[in-house]
């Protein structure tokens, strides 16, 4: 959520950057109507009810003065009678006072976070703009197949059955295929915990709905979750590890000592794609529930900048260890997620389609979900409390590393070879051909 400040006194800066991220100038215009209607009626109430005050002690030296002066008693009946209407009025005003504050926080809520200054114009993706590259797509003597064909040759992947299961944009993983995703994961783990310093969190897969709107989800996007309803309890499942990592501390009041915060978690992630219907949905790209392995940091606002800087490096580690081409993309404008005032993707080569997929989204919201979930700290002992600033990344997405994984090691023959950072975690499982230095998947002959 925007600092309020913004809807009166920044006025002309929220319309620019709110028209940099394609927002309905109507609602712009709303935001002030209705800020500067609130402000009016604070400003109304607070009079009328200093008149009544002021009435009151009036009246009671009137009622002490009626003993003796029959006129005074009067008086204070006529002041008694206005001071009772004046009451009816200020009754009326904060009835409205509410119905005008819930219509505030309504379209608050719906409205992105501003970008910022170095972030570049544009309304769409194909206006990013590229920061810097690691190595370059390996070129083949054969046609590279894709993860989908690629899976069911090597009998690591199966979609038809898990749509029996549960409906298109499901997979089954079997054998070494489910011992590299869980490889994966735990990889990213350790290298996140253990050499760029992140707590690992196994946090909630299913959150209420404060720790959605804490981020951001809600109330915009709910067409977008799944949800549950057990008697009157509503959960909804995680859309990602940021939900419930970034609310640890909603509602609280950090120390300066304590930040940053750093966490990592693996979690399912759940979507419903809604309005993607036709897009991507051949194998993993786009499914309703994948893996990810999460990042989030809590941090001064002093800081947010460099510590964003840090989490892109942290998830590109993940890459370079794993030898995958890739790109650094500074999202302009109209491209970013809601709730980000910065963000860097970083799209990996997928052979088979010719092309970079993102496979990590790495931003900083500033202080916008901190001011929604009420995140803060003081900086010494008894100062006021200020809002944190909160990041988030993927380091990695796990699906879409496995598909890099698969399509970039391919041979001509259909078998994969596997990153040498990942032997460690394999070695031994079985479904794997070790011959001298390299670790295979190999495709079974027919």
């Amino acid at each position: 959520m925007l600092d309020p400040r913004f809807y009166t006194e920044n006025t002309a800066e929220l319309e620019k950057g709110l028209k940099r991220r394609n927002t309905n100038p109507e609602l712009i215009a709303q935001l002030g109507e209705f800020s500067r209607k609130r402000k009016e009626l604070i400003r109304s109430t607070e009079e009328l009810k200093a008149q009544r005050n002021s009435a009151s002690q009036e009246i009671a030296q009137l009622k002490a003065k009626s003993k003796t002066d029959p006129a005074a008693a009067a008086q204070a009946d006529e002041k008694v009678k206005a001071m009772r209407a004046v009451g009816d009025q200020i009754k009326a005003q904060d009835e409205e006072l509410k119905l005008v504050e819930e219509k505030l926080q309504a379209i608050a809520l719906g409205l992105p976070n501003i970008p910022h200054s170095s972030v570049p114009d544009g309304s769409d993706a194909e206006q990013n703009v590229e920061v810097r590259r690691f190595l370059e797509p390996g070129k083949t003597a054969f046609e590279p197949q894709d993860h989908v064909a690629l899976g069911e040759k090597l009998g690591i992947l199966d979609f038809e059955r898990a749509g029996k299961l549960s409906g298109a944009r499901f997979t089954l993983y079997f054998g070494a295929g489910a011992a590299l995703e869980r490889a994966l994961i735990q990889f990213m783990l350790d290298l996140h915990t253990r050499q760029h310093g992140y707590t690992e969190v196994i946090p909630p897969f299913m959150v209420n709905r404060a720790s959605m709107t804490g981020t951001g989800q809600l109330p915009k996007f709910e067409e977008d979750l799944f949800k549950t309803q057990v008697a009157d309890r509503e959960l909804f499942l995680i859309p990602t590890a940021e939900v419930p990592l970034t609310n640890i501390y909603r509602d609280e009041i950090l120390s300066r000592a304590q930040l940053p915060v750093k966490f990592t978690a693996y979690s399912p992630c759940f979507r419903s794609e809604a309005g993607s219907y036709g897009r991507d949905t051949r194998g993993l790209i786009r499914q309703h529930q994948f893996q990810k392995v999460e990042l989030v940091k809590l941090v001064a606002p002093e800081t947010s900048y460099a510590e964003l800087e840090s989490m892109v490096a942290n998830a590109e580690k993940v890459l370079q260890l794993l030898e995958l081409p890739y790109r650094v993309m500074s999202l302009c404008a109209g491209d970013m997620g809601f709730s980000a005032a910065k963000t860097y993707d970083l799209e990996v080569w997928m052979p088979a389609q010719k092309t970079y997929r993102e496979i990590s989204s790495c931003s900083n919201c500033e202080d916008f979900q901190a001011r929604r979930a009420s995140i803060r700290f003081r900086a010494e002992a008894g100062d006021k409390p200020q809002l944190v600033h909160t990041l988030n990344g993927s380091g990695l997405a796990v699906g879409r590393t496995f598909i890099a994984i698969l399509e970039n090691f391919q041979d001509a023959d259909g078998n994969v070879a596997i990153p040498q950072v990942l032997h460690r975690y394999l070695e031994g499982a079985p479904g794997f051909v070790r011959e001298g230095d390299r670790l295979w998947i190999k495709a079974k002959k027919s």
